[in-house]
């Protein structure tokens, strides 16, 4: 048999109105309970108070003092009785006969039920007994007269059958508002349940619990540490790649709940919260661990609302640089090189099919002769065999452009310990050559020089690259190095960027000078560098 599924909205209404019912319902038993008590005590006073007003009447009392007056006894019941709208108000002497009766025909005979003798005793009091007239409430007044002695007694009914419909009456005005409660509780249900169900955007718990679990396998995922804080600034989401970062720069412990400003060291997380501006691509120091983070302001109708980071070790993403770096080096310098060989391999061929033997000979010795002098001319003056294998892959890319590339003979590079060191030459020199190539692409002079100076006792290395391009005008030299900015398309602007970033994480500096003989650019870089035999 299957599961009946009921709906967010559906349990809703059936909670709220089944607790309003219930509320409603003890509610009524109490009111009605309260209003029986107070419909009998207020019929019994009423009783009471009318048999104590005709005990007092001059009238009964003289009528039953003269036998000559009784007949105003009579008279004056009933006036009263259809004054106060009870049932019956009999006035009976000593001996218990009746002097007055709703029914003329019962005067002079004995009083009946068996509650009078307490009256006859003089004690005033309410019994409930069956009279000649039905089932009653019957209240019970001595009547004295002016010497004090008591000369007989009055009792006032009110038959049973009215009390209750009195009593009903009362409890139909309750039920009424009873029902109209139910009724405000099942609109207010309803009402209630559609407001929830806009809020979850129309989501029932069961898909609330499946994208919430999703969520929490997205978040374990991912390679990126994800940290988020609240309005208050404590930390309301941390995944495990953020934990493992944090414990290697020593944060340990639970964070949820916990303030980030006091937890992780050099948050701008607040910074954030408190300014609503995004911060993109940052590097931030936790206890000596490097990383890279995004920290973007969590908005919601305007208002600043928490903050998330995304962040991620420096050190890794400067491994992945170099991989791709080194891969694209290496396909860059092979697709130069193949280009340049089936240019010779075209030329050999044609010199086999006409025979030119000796002439193949001597092309062929030249080819060796002046790739293994390129070798050894950039094996002499560069010592660090990452950078050398990139020169030469750039010189072969120079060829293929027709575009005169060469390396000072007076350059020195020392070989270096240091492969972040390493990397970051890479990123300056690439960039560099590459913005040169550029800028001489669309010259008739098409001449790049690049130079490496190499001073042992500053232990300061200087990388000079010159080109013969139309130079760099004044007002765009203060952008040159701003991210995004480029004077050839909307898909540029972040090489010079990434020189400016490195150059700075080496602790060096560059300048933008005009060529002295060619009038292009010259781009001088300075930083501090060790070589391998002179590293500490």
């Amino acid at each position: 048999m299957s599961k009946i599924s009921l709906t967010l909205q559906t349990k809703i209404i059936i909670l709220v109105w089944t607790v309003v019912a219930a509320a409603l319902l003890i509610t009524n038993i109490l009111i009605t309970q309260n209003i029986t008590s107070a419909v009998e005590k207020s019929m019994k006073d009423n009783a009471l108070n009318i048999a104590r007003l005709a005990a007092r009447s001059p009238t009964i009392v003289n009528g039953l003092n003269n036998r000559k007056q009784q007949d105003m006894i009579q008279e004056l019941a009933n006036d009263m009785r259809l004054a106060t709208g009870v049932e019956f108000i009999v006035v009976f002497d000593m001996n218990g006969i009746r002097r007055s009766h709703p029914n003329p025909q019962n005067v002079g005979q004995h009083i009946a039920g068996g509650d009078e003798s307490q009256a006859l005793a003089g004690k005033e009091y309410v019994s409930v007994a069956q009279g000649t007239l039905g089932h009653s409430l019957r209240a019970f007044s001595p009547i004295f007269n002016q010497e004090g002695q008591q000369v007989g007694a009055v009792v006032v009914g009110i038959l049973l059958n009215d009390v209750k419909d009195a009593v009903e009456k009362s409890k139909a005005t309750v039920y009424f508002a009873t029902a109209i409660g139910l009724l405000i509780g099942v609109i207010g249900a309803m009402l209630l349940a559609k407001n929830i169900k806009r809020t979850l955007f129309g989501l029932e718990p069961a898909a609330i619990a499946r994208l919430l679990e999703e969520r929490s396998a997205m978040l374990q995922s991912v390679r990126e540490g994800i940290i988020a804080i609240d309005n208050r600034g404590n930390v309301t989401l941390v995944n495990q790649e953020a934990l493992r970062l944090l414990a290697i720069a020593g944060v340990h412990g639970e964070l949820i709940g916990k303030s980030a400003e006091e937890t992780i060291p050099n948050t701008r997380l607040t910074d954030i919260l408190k300014s609503g501006t995004s911060e993109l691509d940052q590097e931030q120091n936790i206890n000596g661990l490097r990383i890279l983070t995004n920290r973007l302001p969590v908005i919601v109708n305007g208002q600043t609302v928490g903050v998330i980071a995304t962040f991620r070790d420096k050190s890794e993403v400067h491994q992945l640089a170099e991989e791709l770096t080194g891969v694209n080096s290496y396909i860059e310098a092979l697709r130069s090189q193949a280009h340049e060989f089936m240019n010779k391999l075209h030329v050999i061929l044609g010199m086999v099919r006409l025979e030119y033997y000796d002439e193949l000979e001597v092309f062929i010795r030249h080819l060796a002769q002046q790739h293994q002098a390129e070798v050894n001319y950039i094996g002499a003056l560069i010592k660090d065999h990452v950078i050398a294998g990139f020169m030469l892959s750039k010189l072969s890319r120079a060829r293929e452009l027709g575009i005169t590339m060469t390396i000072s003979e007076d350059s020195f590079l020392p070989r270096t310990g240091s492969p972040a060191i390493v990397h970051e030459l890479v990123t300056i020199i690439g960039n560099l050559v590459d913005n040169a190539f550029d800028a001489v692409a669309q010259q008739e002079r098409r001449e790049v020089k690049v130079k490496f100076h190499y001073q042992t006792q500053e232990t300061q290395l200087t990388i000079i690259v010159d080109d013969t391009g139309p130079g760099i005008p004044p007002e765009v030299k203060e952008k040159l190095f701003t991210k995004g900015f480029s004077t050839k398309d909307s898909t540029r602007g972040f090489g010079l960027a990434l020189v400016q970033h490195s150059i700075n994480e080496l602790g060096g500096c560059i300048t933008v000078e005009t060529a002295v003989l060619s009038q292009g650019a010259c781009f001088i870089v300075q930083i501090p560098y060790v070589s391998e035999g002179e590293a500490p």
